[in-house]
């Protein structure tokens, strides 16, 4: 979603924090393993919107509901829940590589803003049809390229930070958060709608028959973009890979070891508690039902943990066949997103055309094998389209449009 070739300007003020030497990427100009872990938590995240599609009639509640949901449909979501989190995260790392890359603190933060506001226009336009179906909208959910259109205009600010700063309060956002969850304001309050859209998920009524869904309530991923753009200096050509995937790793076996230890004692990061079930997967099931509307500390704790350790798998296998395609979808992430939407909304209606509505009201399958089966295949049938524009928008660095996408 960043440009793969940085505009000429001078470098960042701060060689410390922010080095203006090349940054560790192939000949091509980007790095292949963040391309591929972005690659692969998109695939995931098109298994779970065959299952928004196609699995309306058995929809799973947030948090899901460990005593009614099979263990199948539970962990396809709980795979689902590394989506968001890494991609916000990366995209804080790529736009530290922009900026590396030769570009100035005004240069970045001007760029921020101008993304953030394409992201936001995306989401109540071209993505919110693509879900509704339907003009003008009667309802608005505003969900994940809300939420990383909103943290790229917040970073636009922190980015005039002081490194040790924007940790600090990249960690405060992420650990300090739920504090404010018992928080909430009524509607007729003036503090009702910035808080819905900060960190209570909820409606706001603006007209009859039109209504907005804060469905990514935005606080804390301003905390993991923060962290994200943080940890870019690990990534340059100065530092040794093996340092960078120590780092990763460390991070990542800390956060999983946090997540551990906090979701034993069933105290702080996460409101609703662990309960022993009727055997032991249910138990598990339980101890990793985390809250995602909005990212508890413990939910980010598990995802992104998981998130550095693919990380550091995929660069170190990046010349394998597997991460060099994953590389290709996680190249063009705006493409594919919009694509695969559109071409889910249309097998949608092609199939309650010529097989009508079940459950009396939705078309679904049946089965959630059935789900990653259609996952798989439709990943193969966009495959061509999307190796296309990758090619595209590698070629034509003329076609400065190409960067949003």
């Amino acid at each position: 979603m960043l440009p793969a070739k940085a505009r000429t300007a001078a470098p960042l003020s701060s060689p410390t924090d922010f080095p203006s030497a090349a940054v560790a990427r192939p000949a091509g100009g980007r790095l292949l393993s963040i391309d591929a872990l972005r690659g692969l938590v998109i695939l995931i995240m098109l298994l779970d919107h065959v299952r928004d599609m196609f699995f309306l009639h058995v929809q799973v509640a947030d948090p899901m509901d460990v005593a009614t949901t099979s263990p199948a449909l539970f962990f396809s979501r709980l795979a689902a829940h590394l989506c968001a989190p890494v991609f916000i995260w990366l995209a804080g790392i790529s736009v530290w590589l922009y900026g590396a890359a030769g570009n100035d603190r005004r240069a970045v933060s001007g760029f921020l803003l101008r993304r953030g506001v394409f992201l936001v226009l995306l989401e109540v336009t071209l993505v919110g049809f693509a879900w509704t179906g339907t003009l003008p909208p009667q309802v608005i959910y505003l969900q994940v390229i809300w939420a990383i259109g909103l943290s790229m205009m917040a970073l636009a600010a922190l980015v005039w930070l002081p490194r040790a700063v924007l940790i600090a309060a990249g960690i405060a956002l992420v650990a300090g958060h739920n504090l404010l969850s018992p928080l909430h304001f009524p509607v007729d309050s003036a503090w009702h709608v910035p808080w819905a859209i900060l960190h209570d998920r909820t409606w706001i009524e603006v007209a009859d028959g039109f209504r907005v869904r804060t469905s990514y309530p935005v606080l804390p991923w301003i905390g993991v973009i923060a962290l994200g753009y943080a940890a870019g200096p690990w990534f340059a050509v100065t530092v040794p890979a093996a340092v960078r995937q120590r780092r990763l790793a460390g991070c990542g076996l800390a956060a999983l070891a946090g997540f551990a230890v906090l979701r034993a004692l069933n105290g702080y990061g996460q409101e609703q508690k662990w309960l022993a079930g009727s055997d032991a997967l249910h138990t598990a099931m339980s101890f990793l039902n985390v809250t995602k509307y909005p990212p508890s500390l413990l939910f980010l704790l598990l995802t992104l943990g998981v998130g550095w350790l693919l990380l550091v798998w995929l660069e170190r296998a990046q010349g394998s066949w597997i991460a060099r395609r994953l590389a290709v979808f996680g190249a063009v992430p705006m493409f594919f997103y919009l694509l695969h939407l559109y071409v889910l909304q249309g097998l949608y209606q092609a199939c309650v055309h010529r097989w009508g509505l079940n459950q009396g009201k939705v078309f679904g399958l049946d089965h959630v094998w059935q789900l990653w089966l259609g996952a798989a295949v439709l990943a193969l049938a966009l495959w061509p389209a999307v190796r296309w524009f990758a090619a595209l928008k590698a070629r034509r660095r003329d076609w400065r449009w190409l960067k949003y996408f």
